[in-house]
C-alpha cells in the first residue's frame, strides 16, 4: 500500500498533471462559453431563419402527459443544438492542434548547433595550432 501512495504522489505532483488540471478547468469553462454562444446567440438566429422555430422546444411525444405523470417525448432540438456546440469546440480545438504542430515543425526544421569536438580532437587541434606557430 505505501508503494502506491508513493507512486500516486510522484503522479500527481509531476508537473503535467497540474497542467493538464488547469487545461481541464479552461476546457470546462469554454465549453459554458460555447454553449450559451450556440444556445443564446446562434440558434435564435438559425430559428428565426427557419420560420421563428425555437429548437429546445423541437421534440418527439412518445407518450401524452396523464394527470401527475409528464409527457414522454425525445427532444432532438437540444441534441441538434448540442451538435452545433460540438461541431464549434471541435474547430477551436482543431485550429489549436494544427497551429501548435506547425510551430513543432518550425522548430524541428531550424538546424541543430554543430556539435563540439571531444575533449582529445579538442587537445590534438590545440597542439596541431601551438606546432603550425
Amino acid at each position: 500500500m505505501k508503494t502506491f501512495l508513493e507512486e500516486f504522489k510522484k503522479f500527481a505532483l509531476k508537473g503535467n498533471v497540474f497542467d493538464m488540471a488547469v487545461g481541464i478547468i479552461i476546457g470546462g469553462a469554454f465549453g459554458k462559453i460555447v454553449a450559451s454562444l450556440v444556445g443564446d446567440v446562434i440558434m435564435p438566429i438559425v430559428g428565426l431563419a427557419f420560420g421563428g422555430v425555437s429548437f429546445t422546444d423541437l421534440k418527439i411525444v412518445i407518450a401524452e402527459a396523464v394527470g401527475d405523470v409528464p409527457e414522454a417525448a425525445i427532444y432532438y432540438g437540444k441534441f441538434i443544438q448540442n451538435i452545433v456546440d460540438f461541431v464549434i469546440i471541435a474547430l477551436v480545438v482543431f485550429l489549436m492542434v494544427k497551429s501548435i504542430n506547425k510551430m513543432k515543425r518550425k522548430e524541428a526544421e531550424k538546424p541543430a548547433a554543430p556539435a563540439k569536438p571531444s575533449d582529445e580532437v579538442a587537445l590534438l587541434t590545440e597542439i596541431r595550432d601551438l606546432l603550425k606557430k
